[in-house]
């Protein structure tokens, strides 16, 4: 079969259905999937057993559905000159009550058939092949169906799950939160309405329609559909389940997860601090570092692989910086956690590089690279490696990738933060804002007394924890310390910034 008549996220959903046992789809209504999965249904039934053929067997919550399936697959027949296909109802005898029959809408071809079967688990009990669930959110009992459906991968089977969202709290949704945090190993695909009219959805309707399209006739059209959907429009076209509030990790599971143990450290000046001589500076911070941190490095075990997280702040909010050791059973425990308030840029430069240049096996992290922090995000990353500093630029599409898999972290066990009122304020912070986790924008909640705080902490956390997930080669780091005697260098290249010397010498990549 080639790409023709398929637009690029249906074809990508056929090519993803043939490579994966299990293929789930969050859309937007009215883009066309089920009718390309009438394609995949034909492609499967028409194979011969020898080249990956197999029977399929299509659910939607209704009989109209279920006509509407076949009919696509009879009209996909003659595209691909399916030879000897029949089409009608069955009727077969229901598995758990011999005394009733079930109806069915059902296609043959030479290999194998479509059936389109009723949405009830016990249908599919003596099955094999591919199973089509459409509109899954909407079916009454998707949990005991999904389970009956699972069951046919044991034989080779497939699993297509294709459906809008109906609710936040539906296992439908549960199911895509499950992929996206790692527990299910099963492919997932997204195309919301703004992906589908990209990818050509509304030209195609003109094309049906006999009209011309035009870029403005297109975003009209958009307005309208979004307008008719109203307040629903999110969910129904953008991949968003409704009701999502509320705090998303929950106070108890916090308190479960803290660790009284981990120090959390912090250190603030006053404006005039900018002002000082720059040596003074550096002196003053080096000095707190070596009386602070130096200890806490020291006591970092040389054998656990370290990384680090760290969300950026000058004026206002915080920096954070969530060193994370991977413990042997895989848990991810920071040794220590660091605040700082209104320290200047190149102060919070030499902090985060005395501390990395110091944590022991140290794999690599992620920075947040919005606004200011990008310019410590690029030297740092240039500094100790690109393939090992990933730049974020924070987007809803990050958020989503990888929210859940932070939160499956706290559920399971794996992750843990120090038991500190401002930290785990920082992480009751986290709110679904339109189905994505996130802090909101403006939200500077938590903090003691009127010390503005926008859920820093959970931000450096949420970065080193995804740090840690990635697949870095570890190698050897370790800064070349020219003799303390030299000229104009102080003991410590990394941090003598007053001198031009010391910024581009040895030891300075």
């Amino acid at each position: 079969m080639t790409t023709a008549g398929f637009l690029p996220y249906q074809w990508e959903l056929r090519e993803t259905v043939r490579v994966s046992p299990v293929t789930v789809v969050e859309k937007s209504r009215r883009t066309g999937y089920s009718w390309a999965a009438g394609a995949i249904g034909v492609e499967h039934a028409a194979r011969c057993r020898e080249d990956g053929g197999m029977d399929v067997y299509y659910m939607g919550y209704n009989l109209e559905m279920a006509r509407e399936y076949i009919e696509y697959c009879g009209d996909w027949a003659k595209v691909m000159q399916v030879g000897a296909v029949s089409v009608g109802e069955t009727v077969f005898k229901d598995p758990e009550r011999p005394d009733q029959d079930i109806k069915a809408f059902r296609m043959d071809t030479s290999a194998g058939k479509i059936v389109a079967l009723p949405s009830v688990p016990r249908a599919l009990r003596g099955m094999q092949g591919l199973v089509i669930i459409d509109e899954a959110a909407f079916h009454d009992d998707l949990e005991e169906l999904l389970k009956a459906a699972f069951a046919l991968l044991i034989w080779g089977g497939k699993v297509l799950v294709i459906s809008t969202h109906d609710g936040d709290e539906n296992p439908f949704n549960t199911l895509i939160t499950d992929i996206r945090a790692g527990r299910k190993p099963y492919s997932l695909l997204r195309c919301d309405f703004d992906r589908a009219l990209a990818e050509g959805l509304y030209k195609r309707i003109c094309q049906k329609q006999g009209k011309e399209w035009t870029a403005e006739a297109e975003a009209k059209w958009r307005e309208e559909i979004i307008a008719f959907y109203g307040d629903g429009a999110d969910e129904e076209l953008f991949c968003i389940p409704n009701r999502g509030n509320g705090a998303y990790l929950q106070l108890a599971l916090l308190e479960k997860r803290s660790d009284p143990e981990i120090p959390v450290v912090r250190w603030e000046q006053p404006d005039t601090f900018v002002e000082w001589p720059e040596h003074l500076r550096v002196a003053e911070t080096k000095d707190w570092c070596e009386e602070n941190l130096a200890p806490l490095l020291r006591q970092c075990d040389p054998k656990l692989q370290h990384y680090f997280g760290q969300d950026f702040a000058r004026n206002g909010d915080l920096t954070d910086i969530w060193p994370i050791a991977v413990q042997q059973d895989m848990t991810r425990r920071p040794p220590f956690v660091l605040e700082l308030r209104n320290i200047p840029f190149d102060q919070q430069r030499q902090i985060l590089w005395y501390v990395l240049d110091r944590l022991p096996r140290f794999m690599g992290g992620m920075m947040d690279a919005t606004g200011n922090g990008a310019h410590l995000a690029e030297i740092t990353a240039q500094r100790y490696g690109m393939g090992r500093i990933t730049q974020v630029k924070f987007s809803e599409g990050w958020y989503r990738e990888n929210m859940p898999r932070f939160k499956a972290a706290f559920e399971d066990g794996t992750t843990l933060l120090p038991r500190d009122a401002d930290i785990i304020s920082d992480h009751r912070a986290i709110k679904l804002v339109k189905g994505v986790a996130r802090v909101p924008e403006g939200d500077t909640s938590g903090g003691r007394g009127k010390r503005q705080r926008h859920g820093d902490s959970a931000i450096a956390h949420v970065l080193g924890y995804a740090a840690s997930c990635t697949d870095i080669v570890e190698y050897g780091y370790e800064p070349v310390l020219p003799s303390a005697h030299a000229p104009g260098h102080d003991d410590d290249p990394d941090e003598a910034w007053g001198d031009s010397r010391a910024r581009f010498g040895r030891g300075a990549y």
